[in-house]
């Protein structure tokens, strides 16, 4: 199957506010996990975070916002990571074709109901800023900097949301309802979020360690990115430069538990079993996997088994995590790894699975540990939530 085009890309993360940047950071081993800077929160000195080193302040002045702009950190970021799509996909007017934006989100604009909730009722001037807690208003702040009048909606499944844009986005193209769609999603880091995690018990410490026989949890990062879908018809009437294809797509949802996967990876195993249906690829077709990797003891061994599942007696692929880079973006990952998986593409190469020591007792998968070049024309995706979403995506050279 050929597949949706995708024509533009744009991502700012804790490795880098450009497509280049994060790029270099991944061919380099420049990671972006570091002490926390821009949250005051009692496990400063405890957890690590992938965190992008920029200020709201800072965020505000590059987007030219004015001082009683009402926008949360979620809805800067997946701004500024819009706008590089739209611009890399040669865009200059956003509703000349029936255009729509899907974002994802799952804290939505928390940072800012921490600041101001207990001074809501006590200050009128600060009730502006209640809406922003909505998840919906991040994708409407988005369509609103980007002029777009078209389908604006909103996806939040966790931390597969991303990925389930990404294939509503294909899925209206392919059906013909739209003939551009921006896709992806956004996440910033918020004390809620944190303090979320280090209840159920899954952060680490230290950095993590995906698919490593010794690693003790993730490590939470905040990050952006969109890319830009676009049917055959608007690339032929536009001689676009198409970068990749989303040639494949799948979610299921195993419902084993609220937060965990189950133990054989169940949901994992048919949302790629869908992916590779649509694609009409065979599993042996795929170069390279981007693993969903938290690097949790319960994900990557519900990931390593579906793997093994999908692949019987055939030997998996180079596969490998980014998230020691970047942290676990939360419904950010997926777009993220989308933007990963399509560089791979590009310059045909595998990015190394970094903290990685000792082989997985359960089963004899190793991830590739070193940046490896390689030709490379199918990289599948994993994106795994809570509540079992589980979600598969399949780019593929154009």
């Amino acid at each position: 199957m050929k597949g949706v085009a995708i024509t533009g890309m744009g991502i700012i993360s804790a490795i880098g506010n450009s497509v280049e940047e994060n790029y270099i950071s991944l061919i380099e081993n420049k990671i972006g996990v570091s002490r926390i800077q821009n949250i005051s929160t009692v496990h400063a000195d405890v957890i690590k975070v992938g965190e992008i080193k920029k200020t709201n302040d800072e965020l505000i002045n590059e987007l030219q916002l004015n001082e009683n702009n009402n926008f949360s950190r979620t809805a800067m970021i997946g701004t500024l990571a819009a706008k590089q799509a739209v611009e890399n996909a040669g865009i200059t007017n956003i509703n000349e074709f029936r255009t729509g934006l899907i974002s994802a989100t799952s804290v939505g604009g928390m940072d800012m109901t921490e600041r101001h909730y207990y001074d809501y009722f006590e200050k009128p001037e600060l009730v502006k800023y209640i809406t922003c807690h909505d998840g919906g208003d991040v994708a409407e702040k988005i369509a609103e900097e980007l002029g777009l009048k078209g389908m604006v909606t909103t996806i939040s499944t966790a931390c597969s949301s991303a990925a389930n844009s990404i294939m509503l986005g294909a899925r209206l193209i392919k059906t013909g309802k739209l003939d551009r769609v921006i896709v992806g999603g956004a996440d910033a880091l918020a004390k809620f979020t944190i303090n979320g995690f280090k209840t159920l018990m899954i952060l680490s410490d230290d950095y993590n360690k995906p698919f490593d026989n010794t690693r003790k949890g993730l490590n939470l990062g905040e990050a952006a990115a969109f890319l830009v879908l676009e049917s055959d018809e608007v690339v032929a009437k536009q001689n676009k430069k198409v970068l990749a294809r989303v040639s494949g797509y799948g979610n299921a949802n195993d419902a084993f538990h609220q937060t965990a996967s189950s133990e054989n990876g169940d949901g994992a195993y048919l949302a790629m079993k869908k992916a590779f249906e649509i694609s009409g690829l065979k599993p042996s077709e795929i170069d390279y996997i981007n693993v969903h990797g938290t690097a949790t003891p319960n994900n990557d061994l519900s990931e390593g088994r579906a793997l093994k599942r999908i692949y019987e007696d055939e030997k998996v692929p180079d596969f490998s995590s980014t998230k020691p880079f970047t942290g676990h973006t939360l419904a950010a990952a997926a777009a993220i790894e989308a933007v990963y998986s399509v560089l791979a593409i590009q310059n045909n190469v595998v990015y190394p699975n970094l903290n990685f020591e000792t082989q997985m007792e359960e089963f004899d998968l190793t991830p590739q540990t070193v940046a490896k070049n390689k030709t490379i024309e199918h990289v599948l995706s994993n994106s795994f939530g809570f509540g079992g979403n589980c979600s598969t995506l399949i780019f593929s050279k154009s």
